[in-house]
């Protein structure tokens, strides 16, 4: 078997957290916490836009500069959660289409000159591609080296977490929606809670930190599992992020208003008898921070109702070594076929930049003129 195929299947610029002896608190309680202004609608026209940035770093027209970058290993994935995919799955990609490992860490380690500092592996599910640890091995070795993370739903975690510490790994995000069985089932149509919470140890037995455990939080499903997230923060040590629910599902089911809000999730805690004390953040950073009781650190991000597009640094490339510039884009630049047929640093270089150039002001959920993508968040790279 080729060392990155797949088995056959069974069905922030993140710098490490500040400590707290550096973390800046502000007096403000909970209804006076400061959380991104709401959006307005964003003009994301290009034609009075100046000519192409050619050299520096990873400019657009509005001047932010890309320094985060996505790299999905695969469009597989072994849960079948109902916000990204429908209960039969979607059609996989051949393994032939999917960048191999050695050309997904040589475009990586162009973006690494050009400026990008922090990789996130995704997927789908990044665990389900086969020696995924060889892949962390080969990005370890890139000079400047960049900050690794990885996103996983963790089920496949524990037996994973020693091999992906030693390649070179720094930390782990972790996606869970309920602390309860039966809703997790629910959510993401499997049994695997308890492999979960051991994946989530054992990335903490490893040494893969600070761990981000990350949560979608949907009205009428799990909103009222926010204060138990949180007093989860306090007791397990993760930080705790509370996600929006985004317009990224496969079977277009989602809904406007099961949208638990940003001022909704303060409110639950509040009224849940938390202490919520805001933090600073530095950088360009999609969470609002927060210290819970003294003790817990807890993040928001308002995906739908606060968006960050105007700071936002992200590019993504998907499975299929797509470069998407936002998470909503309705184009994507094919990397993949220059970079088979030869294209040298200096043409891949071009193709990138003309494609950063280009990246659109925001996403624009909610207003008249938004078009959802016709792909899934697990076909995207979260």
């Amino acid at each position: 078997m080729h060392s990155d195929q797949h088995p056959a299947p069974n069905a922030d610029t993140g710098k490490p957290a500040q400590s707290k002896k550096s973390e800046k608190k502000t007096s403000q309680k909970t209804s006076a916490i400061p959380l991104p202004r709401t959006r307005k609608n964003t003009n994301n026209k290009q034609s009075d836009r100046p000519d192409l940035h050619t050299g520096g770093p990873l400019l657009d027209t509005f001047a932010r500069v890309a320094d985060d970058l996505r790299l999905s290993v695969t469009d597989r994935c072994n849960l079948r959660c109902m916000y990204c995919m429908p209960a039969d799955g979607l059609p996989w990609l051949p393994r032939t289409e999917l960048l191999t490992y050695e050309e997904a860490t040589r475009l990586t380690a162009l973006f690494v000159q050009l400026g990008v500092r922090t990789i996130r592996v995704t997927g789908g599910e990044p665990l389900v591609r086969h020696n995924l640890h060889i892949l962390i091995a080969q990005l370890n070795a890139i000079t400047p080296r960049p900050e690794l993370a990885l996103t996983t739903n963790a089920v496949l975690l524990e037996e994973q977490a020693d091999k992906l510490a030693e390649a070179g790994l720094d930390r782990v995000n972790v996606s869970l929606d309920s602390l309860q069985q039966d809703r997790f089932i629910r959510i993401t149509r499997s049994d695997n809670l308890e492999k979960v919470l051991r994946g989530i140890r054992a990335a903490k037995a490893a040494g893969l930190t600070p761990v981000k455990v990350n949560c979608v939080v949907m009205r009428g499903m799990n909103a009222d599992e926010v204060p138990a997230f949180a007093r989860m923060a306090q007791e397990e040590g993760c930080i705790v992020r509370f996600i929006e629910y985004m317009p990224l599902d496969a079977d277009g089911q989602w809904k406007e208003k099961a949208v638990f809000t940003a001022e909704e999730i303060l409110d639950s805690l509040e009224k849940a008898g938390h202490d919520v004390v805001a933090l600073s953040s530095e950088g360009p950073h999609p969470a609002s921070r927060f210290l819970v009781d003294g003790e817990g650190q807890i993040g928001i991000i308002p995906s739908v109702t606060r968006p960050f597009c105007s700071t936002c640094n992200r590019l993504r490339i998907t499975a299929e070594g797509g470069l998407r510039t936002c998470l909503f884009a309705l184009e994507e630049t094919n990397l993949r076929d220059p970079l088979r047929a030869g294209s040298n640093d200096a043409e891949l270089e071009a193709l990138i930049r003309a494609a950063v150039w280009k990246k659109w002001a925001g996403h624009n959920i909610g207003m008249p003129d938004f078009v959802k993508p016709n792909k899934s968040m697990s076909q995207i790279g979260g």
